[in-house]
């Protein structure tokens, strides 16, 4: 059993990812794509990327990631809040020798292949193949399906961050996952050899995770940046995302693409933050537009103690699917898909 001890400045250090870690769910997917077991929602997309993988790009990962055991730390950057792109070019410059000890801990539980001893070696070639292998990986797996998978993280987040709210750091790790125990500062998770990390003031990262199922896992080297990834509580099947229609570009035309943006954002719930985030424009912007939007009748916005939370009316969610406002068919529970690949969460 895997036993993490907690002290009140871990506490206090401990943070709750808002998005899912491109890398993380490339590693934990490659997990998935290697088993037959696991929940039904990630059968279809199993059997979709099987057939449509090359075995070029599947082989040299597979060697990498094996769905039992361990697999190379330094393919989860500890920061990769830039993007998918900032991500790989940071895994892609990891130090030599921090790339040979992973191999060589990777390699002590099975064969190592040829192309594992190449990559150990840090060779430019080897890390061109590599970094090609993860972006066409990323490109075909999870890039069509990032909006849903994103959609389903976020709400594993919100439905967290309330439990926060009311029950504070402790309550959120006691109902991490069903097999974890909270007792005496002490994070316990079944499924771990027997192990004691202790984080030393530095807290940890908690990671909501679409592909990671079984139960949380973490990095293996205990000097690394902390970080326990965990499942989410509803992983319903991935949804591919759309291209904008003809109703999409109309409305993009009408609003501006920006406050339509933001108009989409709020179907499954924003506060001010997220949708500057989202939207990579500022919190003032944020600001304006949600009331130029709430002004309309096509948002409603409440207060949720320091944040304020803007929600989609039944005039705004038939705008978002090109519906006649005043043909009464504005239920403000359909759940079409919206603009700029938005889907409810589940």
């Amino acid at each position: 059993m895997l036993r993490i001890h907690f002290t009140a400045d871990d506490l206090a250090r401990t943070s709750l990812a808002a998005e899912p870690d491109e890398l993380w769910e490339v590693l934990l997917s490659l997990h998935m794509l290697q088993v037959e077991d696991g929940p039904v929602p990630y059968g279809a997309w199993r059997q979709r990327m099987r057939r449509r993988l090359p075995r070029e790009t599947i082989g040299p990962l597979a060697a990498l990631a094996p769905p039992v055991g361990y697999s190379p730390d330094f393919l989860t950057p500890s920061d990769s809040t830039g993007g998918f792109e900032v991500a790989l070019e940071q895994l892609l410059s990891t130090p030599r020798h921090r790339v040979r000890q992973d191999l060589s801990r990777l390699s002590t539980r099975r064969t190592a292949s040829s192309w594992v001893r190449e990559l150990s070696e840090a060779r430019p070639e080897s890390l061109h193949r590599l970094g090609h292998a993860v972006r066409v990986y990323h490109r075909s797996a999870l890039a069509p399906y990032w909006s849903s998978l994103r959609g389903a993280v976020r709400a594993d987040q919100r439905h967290r961050l309330e439990r926060m709210s009311t029950g504070g750091v402790a309550a959120v790790l006691a109902e991490l996952h069903p097999g974890v125990r909270w007792r005496n500062q002490v994070l316990e998770i079944p499924k771990f050899p027997d192990e004691e990390v202790r984080l030393d003031g530095r807290g940890i990262r908690l990671q909501p995770s679409y592909f990671c199922w079984r139960a949380p896992t973490k990095l293996g080297d205990h000097d690394l940046p902390p970080v326990l990834v965990y499942p989410i509580r509803n992983a319903a099947g991935l949804q591919l995302d759309r291209t904008p229609s003809d109703s999409e570009q109309s409305l993009a035309a009408l609003l501006g693409r920006t406050r339509a943006n933001v108009l989409a954002l709020t179907v499954d719930g924003c506060t001010t933050t997220e949708l500057a985030r989202a939207c990579k424009i500022t919190l003032a912007t944020a600001s304006h537009q949600t009331a130029v939007l709430r002004d309309a009748g096509l948002i409603e916005s409440r207060r949720h103690g320091k944040s304020v939370r803007h929600q989609v009316t039944g005039l705004g969610r038939a705008l978002l699917n090109g519906l006649d406002p005043w043909s009464g068919d504005t239920d403000p529970h359909d759940d079409r898909l919206s603009p700029s690949g938005s889907h409810r969460g589940p």
